[in-house]
């Protein structure tokens, strides 16, 4: 007999989970969707994960789990030794089989408009099988008003069943950090839920208070917690925007940007954040724009958050350009070198390299320098960079060897204890030059011989400085 989520109470709840007699259906296996379904294994519950992409299931079924997350890995291949977790692509199915559904499709962008299709198939396949007392809640990061003005008529014409009393419907965004997900979900932050009505706010926040220690945090509506997601990595954009424009200042005028941030964040009300060579990942580039669209069709205009999201998609054109900047300096024609870009991933030691800065600064670079490598330690295939005819290594010596210019994108851990000797040597070039988007390199002050440095946020040589842009 399946649970009925709109009456349960939590103590109840709790105690059904950890008998395993609770069903979560996962709809999307990407890296939240694989995140959430090992925090409820973790918990006791039966897992369905829902997935269309066929050869991701088999992986999948395999064992192979490509996030670099041990406590999701362990999870995942717990979960199916148990026989807890059972993967498919019958969306209905997996509704039928399930008093809760959690929905992590994405809602991509194309050509500046949010597309709804695949949240749109998840929440049809949903509704097929959705029973009296079933909680559906959305995780996905969605433009405002997607749950109440989208979800919501959806779910309620496909079943002919009516939200608050016949079934719960809610939105709780993801708030996971790649790579330490299962840990920020348990223990770090608390967990924010809104349903669209009272019934459906107590039956999520029940859920949720079973597995996030810091609590749950409800509030007012649906609309209101999807645009506190989306604030949240709009900060991010436009601090990171900040950071990239004062770090460029800072270049200019000689000055260390990170030992300037450092003072100033001394000051409890300032909180400067990194410079890099632009901003990646399926978030932080995402979440200005659908604020801008809603603004848009409000009749509002948004400057800060479009100047920020300009500034940040332009930085990889401007490490394009210092690269041919430094091999003019170097004496070297930019047709007749080499050039190798350390790191692909969007961020350090993970393996997404969605939107990643990395491609834009090849796109770039490729067809005006000799030859263009890209290296990353996580990542051995990319068809983006396949199409670009651009060659992806995994070996670091034969990715650096004959370069005459190495540009350090990616702050993977690997790349940390490299030095400017180490570059040279592996370079096997007298001269040769360094930028270091991700200021990574210690003992940058002192340049061996033979070596330009050129870190974004650190004193520029002075031809550098003085050149009209």
């Amino acid at each position: 007999m399946k649970i009925d989520m709109l009456s349960v109470g939590g103590e109840e709840l709790g105690y059904l989970l950890r008998g395993g007699r609770l069903t979560i259906a996962i709809y999307g296996l990407g890296y939240v969707g694989l995140s959430l379904a090992a925090v409820w294994l973790r918990a006791g519950a039966k897992v369905i994960g829902v997935d269309v992409d066929r050869v991701r299931l088999d992986s999948l079924k395999r064992g192979i789990v490509s996030i670099p997350d041990p406590l999701v890995k362990e999870a995942i291949r717990r979960g199916l030794s148990e026989g807890r977790l059972l993967l498919t692509e019958d969306g209905g199915g997996a509704s039928r089989e399930s008093e809760v559904k959690l929905v992590t499709v994405p809602v991509p962008l194309i050509d500046g408009a949010p597309n709804f299709k695949q949240l749109g198939e998840a929440l049809r396949n949903i509704a097929d099988g959705l029973e009296r007392g079933d909680l559906v809640i959305i995780e996905s990061s969605v433009p405002p008003g997607t749950t109440t003005g989208y979800a919501l008529p959806l779910l309620e014409s496909q079943s002919g069943m009516k939200c608050e009393k016949d079934f719960a419907l809610a939105y709780s965004p993801e708030r996971i950090f790649i790579g330490r997900a299962v840990e920020d979900i348990e223990e770090r932050y608390p967990k924010v839920v809104a349903g669209v009505g009272p019934a459906s706010t107590r039956s999520a926040a029940n859920l949720y208070s079973l597995v996030a220690k810091k609590g749950v945090l409800t509030m007012s509506s649906p609309t209101a917690a999807e645009v506190e997601k989306l604030f949240e990595g709009i900060y991010r954009d436009v601090n990171i925007a900040l950071a990239n424009e004062l770090a460029l200042l800072a270049s200019r005028l000689g000055l260390d940007f990170k030992e300037i941030a450092e003072a100033a964040n001394s000051q409890p009300y300032c909180h400067l954040h990194l410079p890099g060579p632009g901003v990646g990942g399926a978030c932080i580039p995402i979440y200005p724009k659908y604020v801008l669209y809603v603004a848009e069709r409000l009749g509002m205009q948004l400057p800060l958050i479009r100047t920020a999201r300009s500034i940040n998609e332009g930085m990889p054109a401007k490490v394009a350009d210092l690269a041919y900047r430094v091999l003019r300096l170097m004496g070297r024609e930019p047709r007749e070198a080499k050039v190798t870009l350390l790191g692909l991933a969007f961020r350090g030691d993970i393996n997404d390299p969605r939107l990643s800065p990395t491609y834009d600064i090849a796109l770039n670079l490729k067809d005006r320098v000799r030859e263009l490598v890209v290296h990353d330690p996580l990542i051995t295939e990319d068809e983006r960079l396949g199409a670009m005819n651009v060659p992806l290594m995994h070996d670091l010596e034969r990715a650096v060897k004959g370069s005459d210019l190495i540009v350090l994108v990616t702050d993977h851990t690997a790349y940390k204890s490299l030095s400017l000797n180490s570059l040279k040597e592996l370079s096997d070039k007298p001269r040769i030059g360094v930028i270091d988007a991700r200021g990574l390199i210690k003992g940058w002050r002192r340049p061996p011989k033979g070596v330009i440095y050129v870190g974004l946020g650190r004193p520029w040589p002075s031809e550098l400085r003085l050149e009209d842009h």
